[in-house]
C-alpha cells in the first residue's frame, strides 16, 4: 500500500466519522429542535409571528351552513296531524372572527374577547335570504308553553293579543327574518307579562344575537410558564364554573375556546371545549389517523353520549330533566324557552324523535361532528361542527293559536360550522412545522447513510486490485505476439526442406 493509498484511506474515514457523528448527534437533537419550534409557534405570544397572529385573528376561512326545515302541512299540525318537514339550503355566512381587548396578566394568561361578523355567500347557497318559509312561530309556540301555568283568564288575554297582533302558530317569512330577525310589535307586549324573561326587545329572530356580537369574556393560558396549559381556559366572563345545570360536572367550564389545543396529543386524551352556546362544555374522543393534504392528523368524533340523558350515561344526570336520549334539554339558559339541542335530524338520537316528524333522515356522514387535528401542535386542520337547535310544541289550554297541536320535539334548523387550513396560512405553517421537521429527520439518516459509506470505502481502498505493470517488448517481435513467428515461417517453406531430424 503507497503513501498515497493510505492518505485517502484516512481522509476518506474521518469524513466518514465525522458524518455520522453529526447524524447521530441530529437523531436526538432533532426531537428537541422541533420540540422547541412547536412551543415556540403555539405559545400566545405577540413576538411568536405568525403564530400569534393567526390565532388572534384566525384568518382561516370559516363558513356556517344553516339549514331551515320548512313545515309544509302546518295546518293539518294544528289540527293534531303529524308534523312533515322539508329541508331548505343551505343558507351559507362566510364567518369573520376577531380578538379585541387582548389583556396580559401576570399570572401566565391573556383575556379577550372574540368579535364575530357574518356575511351571506350566494355563491355557495341553495336560495337567497328573501325565500319564503313558513317555520314554527317560536314567539307564539314557546311563550304558551312558558306561561302555561297561568290562569286560564290570563291565558285568553294572551290569546287576543296574538290575534290582535296577527300571531299565529306558524308564520311565513324570509330567511333574513327568520335567522337575523324582524320587527313585532307584540314583543314589547309580551314582555310586560314576562318581564326580564326574554332578550328581545322590538326584534326577534333566531340568530338575532349573534351576528356583530361575541360569546363574551375568555382568559385563557399563554402557556409561557407551562406549555401543556397553553389554549386552557381560566375563566369565562369571570367565572370558573355556570349555574345553568343542577351538578358540578355538568356546571364546569373545561377546556380551550375551540380554536387550539395544548401540543403533544396523545390519542387517549380527549378534545374539550366550552361552548357559550350550547352554555356546556363538549367533547371530542379520539377515532383514527388521518391526513389533510400531506399532514398527518387525528380525527376526533364527538362521542355517542354526549347528548345521552342520565339513565344511559349517569355524568349527564345533570343536564336533566331528560328526555328520551339523542337532544339537551337548553331551556336552563335559554330563559326558559323549550328549546332542544342535539345532532342534526336527531342522528344518533332515540328512534322515537325521527319518527315523529315525517321528512327526516339522519345520516353519519352528513350528520356527525368531526375534527381532524395536527397532534404536535394541537391545532385543528379541519373540523366541521354541526348541531340542530329544535322546540317543543304542543297544544296549550286557552292558548287557540296552538289548537291540537300534538306534543313533539318539532326541528326548527340545524347548521353547520366549518374551516380548514388553507392559503398563506397553510403555506406557513406547513413549511414552518411539518417541512422542517421532515427534512431535518431525513437528514440525520442521509449523514448516516452516507458516513458509513465513506467508512467502508476506507476500509477496502487498501486492498483494491493494482493495475499490473506492463511487459518490455522484444524488438525484433515487431509487435507480434507469438515469438521467432518468422523463423518459423522459414523452416516451414517447401523449397528449404523439412528440418533435420
Amino acid at each position: 500500500m503507497t503513501q498515497s493509498t493510505n492518505k485517502k484511506s484516512i481522509i476518506l474515514g474521518v469524513i466518514g466519522l465525522v458524518l455520522v457523528a453529526f447524524g447521530t448527534v441530529l437523531v436526538f437533537l432533532v426531537p428537541v429542535i422541533v420540540d422547541q419550534q412547536v412551543e415556540q409557534n403555539v405559545r400566545i405570544d405577540p413576538s411568536s409571528g405568525f403564530a400569534f397572529e393567526m390565532w388572534r385573528d384566525l384568518p382561516v376561512p370559516f363558513y356556517m351552513s344553516i339549514y331551515i326545515f320548512e313545515v309544509v302541512n302546518h295546518k293539518e299540525m294544528v289540527l293534531g296531524e303529524k308534523p312533515r318537514v322539508r329541508e331548505r339550503g343551505p343558507y351559507v355566512y362566510r364567518e369573520y372572527k376577531q380578538k379585541i381587548n387582548l389583556t396580559f396578566h401576570d399570572n401566565g394568561t391573556v383575556s379577550f374577547i372574540e368579535k364575530r361578523l357574518f356575511f351571506f355567500a350566494p355563491d355557495l347557497s341553495a336560495g337567497t335570504e328573501e325565500d319564503y318559509l313558513v317555520v314554527p312561530n317560536i314567539l307564539v309556540l314557546a311563550s304558551s308553553i312558558m306561561m302555561e301555568d297561568l290562569s286560564l283568564p290570563l291565558k285568553w288575554i294572551i290569546s287576543g293579543a296574538f290575534a290582535t297582533f296577527g300571531n299565529e302558530a306558524f308564520m311565513n317569512r324570509t330567511v333574513k327574518e327568520i335567522l337575523w330577525g324582524y320587527e313585532d310589535p307584540f314583543l314589547n307586549f309580551l314582555n310586560t307579562f314576562l318581564p326580564g324573561k326574554l332578550p328581545f326587545k322590538d326584534k326577534f329572530g333566531l340568530f338575532a344575537d349573534f351576528n356583530d356580537s361575541d360569546t363574551g369574556l375568555f382568559t385563557i393560558n399563554t402557556g409561557m410558564e407551562d406549555i401543556t396549559k397553553v389554549q386552557m381556559i381560566d375563566t369565562w366572563n369571570g367565572l370558573k364554573k355556570v349555574n345553568f345545570w343542577n351538578s358540578n360536572v355538568t356546571n364546569m367550564i373545561n377546556g380551550t375556546a375551540g380554536q387550539m389545543w395544548p401540543p403533544f396529543r396523545k390519542p387517549s386524551e380527549d378534545l374539550e371545549f366550552y361552548s357559550p352556546d350550547a352554555c356546556r362544555t363538549l367533547k371530542f374522543v379520539y377515532s383514527k389517523k388521518a391526513e389533510f393534504r400531506g399532514i398527518p392528523t387525528y380525527r376526533y368524533n364527538a362521542p355517542n353520549y354526549l347528548f345521552a340523558n342520565g339513565t344511559d350515561y349517569p355524568p349527564n344526570e345533570g343536564f336533566c330533566p331528560c328526555l328520551a336520549s339523542g337532544v339537551q334539554n337548553m331551556s336552563a339558559c335559554r330563559f326558559n324557552a323549550p328549546m332542544f339541542l342535539s345532532f342534526p335530524h336527531f342522528y344518533n338520537a332515540d328512534p322515537g324523535y325521527v319518527n315523529a316528524v315525517d321528512g327526516l333522515h339522519p345520516s353519519e356522514e352528513e350528520h356527525s361532528l368531526f375534527l381532524d387535528l395536527h397532534p404536535i401542535t394541537g391545532i385543528p386542520m379541519n373540523c366541521t361542527i354541526r348541531m340542530q337547535l329544535s322546540i317543543f310544541t304542543k297544544a296549550v289550554n286557552g292558548i287557540t293559536q296552538t289548537g291540537k297541536i300534538a306534543p313533539v320535539i318539532l326541528p326548527v334548523l340545524w347548521f353547520g360550522e366549518s374551516g380548514y387550513l388553507d392559503g398563506a396560512v397553510y403555506n406557513t405553517y406547513y413549511n414552518t412545522l411539518i417541512l422542517l421537521p421532515t427534512l431535518l429527520e431525513y437528514l440525520q439518516y442521509i449523514l448516516i447513510a452516507l458516513g458509513l459509506l465513506f467508512i467502508l470505502l476506507a476500509l477496502l481502498l487498501p486492498f483494491a486490485k493494482q493495475n499490473p505493470k506492463a511487459v518490455p517488448q522484444d524488438p525484433h517481435r515487431n509487435g507480434n505476439s507469438e515469438p521467432c513467428s518468422e523463423d518459423a515461417k522459414l523452416l516451414e517453406d517447401p523449397e528449404h526442406g523439412s528440418p533435420e531430424t
